[in-house]
Parts: structure tokens; C-alpha cells; sequence
């Protein structure tokens, strides 16, 4: 790749202050040379804030300042222009040039689109009644914090559609407020993308313990209202009826293409980019959950934050390798429960499965081996091996000489190793 030229020179716009856009503005600010006119603009009113962090909002255990990433003052302070509650409506690709919903005219050289992500809300009668939620932001967050705060203790219910990990959730901080909550999977077991069948039926005994209720293999059929126009419960399509005074929808993401879509660039699922983060027009560049690379789009950080770098280096004209996908581990803390896991969730006909199973104390690991080389792997409870088994299944590494202490610590498994070496 030929980086372009002077591009401390260039007007950089930034559209989009999330996550992903606030990482690539602090990567940039990071480096030297770097492009010296930077514009982000956010149709939020508040700048960028940590949306991980929403969760423990909901269930007051944090308080919104702890969410902000930096305040209005440090944009001044290092010279970047920070428009907030503004959308770009339309770009004139030709001219270069970016209209706001107000009217506002933004020149660049080069644009990013940061735009994110929005709910996926399923196509059923009554999904924009009142009282029906995404929980994707912050104005999410406070708007389910003031329904439960306003709820009839023990007796308010709520339904959140969606058992992966923001379902989970936002379920758990409702309840923590007092509500009655029900979670709703189509799957037949909670986080079917991370868990197998056993830690998710660990997990789902959990919760059920602390109250939730769990229904799995069914979907939403209809929110249905009352006479004021609030939903007042959920119809399911196996038939049952659920009250409900709000419903959360936490059931996947659909990433915000349109602005990319209006503008004619090449979409599918996200905005198409290059190993580069570029678009079909060479001056627009998509980063994070919009973009769709290789057939894929993007929901969790690992990728993204690589792909951060990749796209400042090509900013600030540095020589860089390409993104490129590679394995990732998930960990999580899901409702105070740890969880890891990397590789396939289900075994094939040639996996040899080492399993270990405390009920006592709440854990359990389950490894996936072919020719004696690790390949994947689930952990509930305990998950403090999980990143020495990553290790190992990214180098590739002959486990066979302490096949029998995998399960039981990185320290024996790896004496093992060490004398048949």
C-alpha cells in the first residue's frame, strides 16, 4: 500500500462518537505526524461515553459520570472540533462535502463512518407501542432506569427478548430494580453463540435462582397494548400470553449503513471495506459495527479495536499490513458469572471432549481436542486457565503429554510439557 500523501495537511471527519470512533481519535491524537484538522460529529447530545457500562447503569451499581470517556473540555484542549447532536443527512462525494440535519455544511478530505449500530427489532404487530425498548444507549439506559424506578415493586413486570449476553443484562439490572422479569430465547439454551448446552443450563439455574424466568424455543409473536396506546403484554407464537409493562428488545444488531447506502457506496449487511477500511470511494473510510469486511460485520471489540489501528496508520500515512481476521476469545462477566470460551461451541465426530464438572463450587470446563491440539473451549465459574488454553491454541501446541492435567491447571499441564520436551 502506497500511504497518501501529507496528511497532516487533510481535513479529517469523524461522523460518529461511540466507542469505536472516540478509540480511532484517541489513536490518531496518539501518533505523530497526525491529521491536524479532526471534526467529530454525534447525533448523541453527550460525548463519547463507555456503552459497556450500560448494564451496571441500569442496575444502579455506577453512576453516569463513570460512563464518560473524556468531557467537552478535552476536545478543545487537543484541537478537535466536537459538533454533538447533529446527523449528517448527505454527502456530496464529489465535492467532499457533509450536510448536517441542521443545515451545517462540513467540508473534509477524508470521511470515516463510525455510525455504529441500532437494536434489531423483530417485524411484529405492536413493536413501536409505548413502553417498548432497545437498550443499545444511554438514553436506553435512563429511560428503562426511570420505568423501574417507577415501577410497583414486585409486581411491575418486564420482558426482555433476547438471552445472549445484553439480554442477560439488561434483565438482570431490571430485576435488581425491582421488576419481574422474563427473558425470551428462540434458541433452546441462553448465549447458544459462546456456551454449550451444560454451562448454558449452569447459567439459566443461576438466574432462575435469583428470580428471572427463562423461556427458551419460542419467539415474539405481538406486543399488544392497552387503550393509551403502552404495551401491557407480550403474545408468544407458541401461543402464551405474558403481561408485560415494558419490553426490552436485546436481540441482535443491525448495523446503520444507510448514510452509506444514500450516498452510494457499496453496502450489504455493513458498509464494505478493504483490508484498509475503505470504502468504494476511496475517500470514505467505515470502521466497527457498520462496516462488513470479508462477508462480516462486527459486535464485539477485539476485531474493532484492531481494526482501529489499522485505519490510523493509514490516516497518519503510515506503512501498514492490512486488517485481518484471527481468533478471538470471548470473556465475560455475565450477572457477576465468568465466563470464557474460543473456538467451536459444539464438538464434531473427531473431537476427543476432556470435561470437568465442580457443581459444588459452580465450575466447569470443557476442552475440545483433535490430534491432541486444542481447538476450543468453554469455561463457567472458574475462568482463570481460560487465556493459558488461547495461548496454546493459537500456537498450535502437542498437548498430548499432559493431556491429563488440561483440566486441572496451566502449572501441572505445563511441567507436563516441559520434561517431555
Amino acid at each position: 500500500m502506497t500511504p497518501h500523501d501529507s496528511p497532516t495537511d487533510e481535513r479529517l471527519l469523524i461522523v460518529g462518537n461511540g466507542m469505536a470512533g472516540h478509540r480511532l481519535l484517541e489513536a490518531l491524537l496518539a501518533r505523530e505526524p497526525r491529521p491536524q484538522r479532526i471534526t467529530v460529529i454525534g447525533d448523541e447530545h453527550t460525548p463519547a461515553y463507555n456503552r459497556i457500562l450500560l448494564s451496571p447503569l441500569l442496575a444502579g451499581e455506577t453512576d453516569r459520570e463513570t460512563l464518560t470517556l473524556r468531557d467537552h473540555d478535552w476536545y478543545a484542549e487537543q484541537g478537535v472540533e466536537l459538533i454533538l447532536g447533529e446527523r449528517i443527512e448527505t454527502l456530496d462525494r464529489e465535492r467532499r462535502l457533509a450536510l448536517t440535519d441542521t443545515g451545517r455544511t462540513l467540508a473534509y478530505d477524508r470521511l470515516v463512518l463510525a455510525t455504529g449500530s441500532r437494536p434489531a427489532m423483530p417485524d411484529v404487530p405492536g413493536i413501536r407501542l409505548r413502553g417498548v425498548h432497545g437498550f443499545r444507549d444511554l438514553d436506553d439506559a435512563v429511560a428503562l432506569t426511570r420505568l423501574a424506578e417507577s415501577a410497583r415493586a414486585g409486581s411491575d413486570r418486564a420482558v426482555v427478548v433476547g438471552g445472549g449476553l445484553l439480554g442477560l443484562e439488561a434483565a438482570e439490572g431490571l430485576r435488581k430494580r425491582g421488576m419481574q422479569v422474563s427473558v425470551l430465547q428462540r434458541g433452546t439454551h441462553l448465549m447458544n453463540r459462546q456456551l454449550d448446552v451444560t454451562a448454558a443450563a449452569l447459567l439459566r439455574g443461576e438466574l432462575e435462582s435469583r428470580g428471572l424466568e427463562v423461556v427458551t424455543g419460542t419467539r415474539l409473536a405481538a406486543c399488544d397494548g392497552d387503550p393509551q396506546g403502552h404495551v401491557a403484554a407480550v403474545r408468544l407464537e407458541d401461543g402464551r400470553r405474558l403481561p408485560a409493562d415494558c419490553v426490552v428488545i436485546a436481540a441482535g444488531i443491525t448495523p446503520n449503513t444507510e448514510l452509506g447506502t444514500r450516498s452510494g457506496l457499496t453496502t450489504r449487511r455493513g458498509i464494505v471495506v478493504d483490508a484498509w477500511l475503505t470504502s468504494s470511494d476511496p475517500r470514505i473510510h467505515a470502521l466497527g459495527e457498520c462496516c462488513e469486511f470479508e462477508g462480516r460485520t462486527y459486535g464485539l471489540v477485539e476485531p474493532i479495536w484492531r481494526q482501529v489501528e489499522v485505519l490510523a496508520a493509514r490516516l497518519c500515512g503510515e506503512p501498514v499490513e492490512g486488517y485481518v481476521e484471527a481468533p478471538s476469545a470471548t470473556q465475560l462477566k455475565v450477572s457477576g458469572v465468568s465466563l470464557y470460551a474460543f473456538g467451536p461451541i459444539e464438538p464434531d465426530a473427531d473431537h476427543e471432549v476432556l470435561t470437568y464438572h465442580d457443581p459444588q463450587q459452580g465450575d466447569y470446563r470443557r476442552l475440545l481436542l483433535r490430534n491432541d491440539r486444542l481447538e476450543g473451549a468453554v469455561l463457567y465459574g472458574d475462568t482463570a486457565f481460560g487465556p493459558w488454553y488461547f495461548e496454546r491454541s493459537l500456537a498450535g501446541s502437542d498437548l498430548g503429554a499432559c493431556r491429563q492435567a488440561l483440566l486441572f491447571g496451566a502449572g501441572d499441564a505445563t511441567a507436563l510439557l516441559e520434561e517431555a520436551a
